[in-house]
């Protein structure tokens, strides 16, 4: 492992509905990857088994024939054609998405489990969104986090320091972990005063995000303009409320002040980087190169 890229190889891309998917962003993205790679349904766990029915219901559509028909909540594991992805042939991306279950975690993450090894995966990108004070007008954040070292060491991720509840995606990545599958966390900020439906802009972020950790493409046409529509809707909303408008530009002006800082921060390690570069070589550093 420490010779190849963590995300190269097999890799299991996570997104669950329920607490953790704000603007159906992690379900949404995880989605709409498998379906942009011909992604086929090869496991489901049996519904039966962990999902409490009155928290999780089934919903009815019609079909072509105007015939009712029954859709149970479940989680579904995907595997893709690859040679759909931009990548070598032996480097695949597997999807798993669904309801969060109801019950039986325990019995859920070991039925996993059990599958991903069969599967052969090398490494796990859980999907999430939150709600935050964020702007829609600006990029949408995704940061990054992991409870590896080596995934931490190669691609920058911060490590959680978070104690309290956890969803099932924290209970899979512990077990994955166990067996020596790398994972890491990918998490959106949805702006939470346009959470209620989908958020096609954080969707498209999280898929930019797994393009650049894994290496592969995935045509985003359609998924770019349904953004640009979602963000152009809510402009035309705040159009007529002042009161949205003004919240709005206090959020951008609070993010484009933390941007900057970010920016200072990153000029100022570099600066400390160079200045430390100069020390290990035996050059003395001019006055203003000294931090």
């Amino acid at each position: 492992m420490n010779n190849q890229r963590i995300f190269s190889g097999r890799t299991l891309v996570v997104g669950f509905e329920g607490w953790s998917d704000a603007g159906e962003a992690a379900s949404g993205a995880v989605r709409f990857m498998a379906l942009q790679t011909n992604a086929e349904a090869v496991y489901a766990v049996d519904p039966e088994d962990y999902y409490d029915f009155q928290y999780s219901r089934p919903s009815v559509s019609l079909d072509e024939d105007g015939a009712r028909q029954l859709t149970w909540p479940g989680t579904e594991l995907y595997a893709p054609d690859p040679d759909t992805l931009v990548a070598s042939p032996n480097e695949r991306i597997f999807y798993l998405f669904g309801a969060e279950p109801g019950r039986n975690w325990k019995s859920f993450v070991a039925e996993i489990c059990e599958w991903v090894l069969e599967q052969g995966i090398q490494a796990v990108i859980f999907l999430g969104s939150i709600p935050a004070d964020a702007p829609h007008t600006r990029p949408i954040n995704v940061t990054a986090n992991s409870q590896n070292e080596f995934v931490r060491h190669q691609h920058g991720a911060e490590r959680s320091n978070y104690q309290g509840p956890v969803g099932i995606q924290t209970v899979l990545a512990m077990e994955f972990e166990k067996h020596g599958i790398p994972t890491m966390a990918l998490w959106a900020s949805v702006p939470h005063y346009v959470q209620n439906g989908p958020s096609p802009k954080a969707m498209l972020a999280l898929v930019t995000e797994i393009e650049r950790y894994t290496g592969c493409e995935f045509e985003r046409g359609e998924l770019a303009n349904e953004a640009f529509t979602w963000e152009r809707s809510i402009d035309e909303l705040a159009e007529n409320d002042e009161e949205m408008q003004g919240y709005i530009a206090q959020l951008e002006e609070s993010r484009d002040v933390s941007d900057k800082a970010a920016i200072s921060g990153d000029e100022l390690a570099l600066e400390f980087e160079r200045f430390l570069a100069n020390q290990t070589d035996g050059e003395e550093p001019s006055e203003d190169q000294k931090p």
